[in-house]
């Protein structure tokens, strides 16, 4: 059995969203950060950064959102979240899967502290190219790789969501919108944002 480690009002959602989506079986397993419980030496047997989402799934454990698309997205390939290893368009996939946690969670950070950063020096570049990217790729949807849905929308589009309609760290733009209301009409989303609410 899968089972998913997560606390409310947290980066748990793009797991948990992850695994509605998928329509396999798991088990949430509560780990309220709000009480310290991520510090306990069982969860961080799990993940020893003692943080939210985590994952089990037989012996497998594993940390970090994105690794956790990127995980259950090729062991269960039926799930069709991920493009085939063989597939020219699983370059993109993984280049989008990851630009969540390396670039927009940087980019919102050098937003919401204000600290500059050298576009030359820092992995992201800048927040204007970050958000500017994503505003250009966007455009040609409905997905970030074209047609198809896939895990890389998941990362990018609570991302996007968390930074645009939630928290308004970002200025809306209409390839954002229409993209976020794509994301919030989703069944496993909705389900997702009540689960994460707690």
């Amino acid at each position: 059995m899968i089972k998913l480690y997560w606390s409310p009002r947290s980066r748990s959602f793009s797991a948990i969203w992850l695994m509605e989506e998928t329509g396999l079986p798991y088990e949430r397993v509560l780990t309220d950060i709000t009480t310290g419980a991520q510090k306990a030496p069982e969860f961080l047997a799990i993940n020893p950064m003692g943080k939210v989402p985590a994952l089990t799934d037989g012996d497998a454990a594993l940390g970090e959102s994105a690794a956790i698309c990127a995980y259950i997205a090729d062991r269960y390939p039926q799930t069709r979240l991920a493009p085939d290893v063989n597939d020219p368009l699983r370059a993109k996939y993984l280049q989008w899967l990851f630009f969540s946690p390396s670039c927009i969670e940087p980019a919102l950070i050098e937003l919401f502290t204000k600290i500059e950063v050298p576009s030359s020096t820092a992995a992201w570049g800048s927040a204007t190219q970050v958000f500017d990217l994503l505003d250009a790729s966007l455009q040609k949807g409905p997905w970030i790789l074209g047609d198809k849905f896939s895990a890389a929308d998941i990362t990018i589009g609570a991302g996007l969501n968390f930074a645009v309609r939630l928290f308004k760290m970002v200025p809306p733009r209409p390839s954002f919108d229409a993209y976020i209301a794509r994301c919030v009409e989703r069944p496993a989303f909705q389900r997702a944002e009540k689960i994460a609410a707690g």
